[in-house]
C-alpha cells in the first residue's frame, strides 16, 4: 500500500547495481505501505530486523493466518507470522517463508479483519511465487543492462578513436535503457500487487470471511496518499496508484457474498487486547492514559493501564490492577504472565513462579512463557529449582531453538547445579545465536575439554569450534 518511489541517487554511478538496489526496494516491500514478552533485535525470525516476541500476540496472528494458508495451499510450508518492532502500517514478505509485519499495522488495524487481509495479501504474493519471479525479472534485467553498457562503452571507445560524437552516443546508449529497464521492472512489481490483490480476496471468500477490512485498509491509505500521488508519474511507482488499485479491490470486495460478515465479538476482544497490550508496552503513559483513560473501564483499557503502570516502576499497583484482569478471565494465560513477567521483573521472582505456572499451563506450555518461567525459576536462587528449570528450558528451546535469552537461562541452571561442561556449552549456543563467533568458539572449546570426548555435548561442542566465523564476526 506504501508507495515506494525508487530513484537514482544524485551523481551514483548507475548500472546492475542500481538495478538490484530497485528491486530489493520493491521487493522487501512487497505490501503496503517492547516485548511485549520478548524483544529480539533481530533472531531467525527476522535476521537483522528488531522483532517483538511475544507468545499472545504470536497466537493471535496464528490464528488470523492459518485459514487464509490453507486456502492459499501453504498450509504445509509453516509460513511464520514475524512482529517488527516498527511503527508505520507495513507489511511484507522477503524469503517466501515469512510474513513480516509491523506493530504498527497491529496498532492501527481496528478490527481483526483489517489485520486478516493485509495477511491474505502477504499470502497472496507467498502463493504467487513473486519473489522468485521478480529475482528472474532483475537477473534479466541485469543481463539487458550489461550489453547495453558494454555497447555504450564500445562506441564511446570509438568515438574517442575518431574524435567524432559516436562517444557521446556511446553515452545515451549506456543511460537510456536503463530508464526502459527501470520502468519494465516497476511495471512488473505492480502487476504482481494486483495479483497478490485479486489472490487475498480469492482467499478471503474461500474461508467465509470479508474483504471489507482490507478494501478498508487500501481506501484509508489511498485518502492519506492523494496529496503525494498528485501529479505523480503512474509508470515509476512500484506499486499501483492508489485510487486505481482502491476502485479495482472495491469492486473485488463488493462482489463477495461475505461483504457484510463481522468479526466474532469474542475475536474482537482478542484484538483489542492485543492492541492495549501493544500501547501498554510501547507508548508513553500520557499517550496510554489518552487512548484508554480511566473512564474506560473495558478489560482493554485495563490492561493497558495495568501494563503501562508496572512499566513505569508502580509495581504494586500494577499487580493489583492485573489481579483484577485475572479475576475477570481467570484462566486468561497471558494475564498470569504479565502478572509473572511483572514480579520477576520488579526483583521479586519466587512470586513469580506460580503465575507463570499457571500461564504455562493455560496457554499449553508456549515456549515464550515456559522460558519466563525458567527465567523466575533460575532467578529465585533456590538450588532445589535447577532441574526443573533445565526440564523447562531444555523442552522449550526444542520448540523456539534460536531464542539466546534461553541458553543464557539454561547455562545458569546448568552453573547451579555444577554441570559446569554444559554450562558452557549453553553459553556457547547463545553467543553463536548473537552472532559473537569468537566467544561461541571459546566457551565451547572449554566445553569440549570437560565433556567425555565423542559424547553428544563433545559433538555439539565441536560442531560450534568448527563454525568459521562471518564477515562481521571477530
Amino acid at each position: 500500500m506504501t508507495h515506494i518511489r525508487p530513484s537514482w541517487p544524485h551523481g551514483a554511478r548507475r548500472g546492475p547495481s542500481l538495478v538490484r538496489a530497485a528491486v530489493t526496494a520493491i521487493v522487501a516491500t512487497a505490501l503496503i505501505g517492547t516485548p511485549l514478552a520478548h524483544a529480539q533485535q533481530g533472531d531467525s525470525k527476522g535476521k537483522g530486523l528488531p522483532v517483538l516476541r511475544d507468545a499472545e500476540i504470536e497466537q493471535l496472528l496464528r490464528d488470523y493466518s492459518s485459514p487464509v494458508l490453507r486456502a492459499a495451499g501453504l498450509s504445509r510450508q509453516n509460513i511464520q507470522v514475524v512482529i517488527i518492532n516498527d511503527t508505520t502500517f507495513n507489511a511484507f514478505v522477503a524469503d517466501g517463508r515469512r510474513i513480516f509485519i509491523n506493530q504498527g499495522a497491529l496498532w492501527q488495524s481496528k478490527t481483526p479483519n483489517q489485520v486478516i487481509g493485509v495477511l491474505a495479501h502477504e499470502a497472496g504474493h507467498i502463493a504467487g511465487g513473486h519473489l522468485s519471479k521478480m529475482r528472474e525479472q532483475m537477473a534479466r534485467a541485469q543481463t539487458q543492462m550489461i550489453v547495453a553498457m558494454l555497447l555504450g562503452a564500445g562506441a564511446i571507445a570509438a568515438g574517442s578513436r575518431s574524435g567524432s560524437g559516436v562517444g557521446q552516443a556511446g553515452m545515451a546508449a549506456m543511460s537510456a535503457p536503463q530508464e526502459v529497464i527501470r520502468r519494465t521492472l516497476l511495471s512488473y512489481a505492480r502487476q504482481q500487487e494486483e495479483n497478490a490483490d485479486r489472490a487475498a480476496v480469492k482467499f478471503l471468500n474461500a474461508t467465509g470471511q470479508s474483504a471489507k477490512g482490507m478494501y478498508q485498509t487500501f481506501r484509508r491509505f489511498a485518502d492519506e496518499g492523494l496529496f503525494a500521488t498528485h501529479g505523480a508519474d503512474p509508470y515509476v511507482q512500484s506499486h499501483p496508484m492508489a485510487a486505481e488499485r482502491v476502485a479495482g479491490l472495491e469492486r473485488l470486495a463488493h462482489a463477495s457474498p461475505n461483504w457484510d460478515k463481522e468479526d466474532s465479538p469474542a475475536l474482537q476482544l482478542r484484538h483489542d487486547l492485543m492492541r492495549a497490550k501493544i500501547a501498554g508496552f510501547t507508548q508513553r503513559p500520557d499517550a496510554v492514559r489518552r487512548a484508554y483513560p480511566g473512564s474506560d473501564q473495558s478489560l482493554p483499557a485495563q490492561y493497558a493501564r495495568a501494563i503501562s503502570t508496572y512499566r513505569h516502576g508502580d509495581l504494586r499497583a500494577a499487580v493489583a490492577m492485573v489481579d483484577a484482569l485475572i479475576r475477570a478471565q481467570p484462566n486468561n494465560p497471558y494475564f498470569h504472565e504479565l502478572k509473572g513477567q511483572a514480579l520477576l521483573e520488579g526483583g521479586r521472582p519466587a512470586e513469580a513462579i506460580a503465575p507463570l505456572r499457571r500461564a504455562s499451563q493455560l496457554s499449553g506450555r508456549a515456549p515464550l512463557i515456559e522460558i519466563l518461567l525458567g527465567q523466575a525459576l533460575v532467578a529465585s536462587s533456590n538450588p532445589a529449582y535447577a532441574e526443573e528449570a533445565i526440564t523447562i528450558l531444555r523442552n522449550a528451546l526444542v520448540r523456539e531453538p534460536e531464542m539466546a535469552i534461553g541458553y543464557v537461562q539454561l547455562a545458569m541452571a546448568y552453573s547451579r547445579k555444577g554441570a559446569y561442561a554444559e554450562a558452557d556449552l549453553a553459553s556457547a549456543q547463545a553467543a553463536l545465536l548473537r552472532g559473537d563467533n569468537k566467544t561461541a568458539r571459546d566457551l565451547a572449546t572449554r566445553a569440549k575439554s570437560r565433556f567425555a570426548v565423542g559424547s553428544p555435548g563433545w559433538v555439539r561442542a565441536d560442531d560450534i569450534v568448527s563454525t568459521k566465523p562471518g564477515k562481521s564476526n571477530n
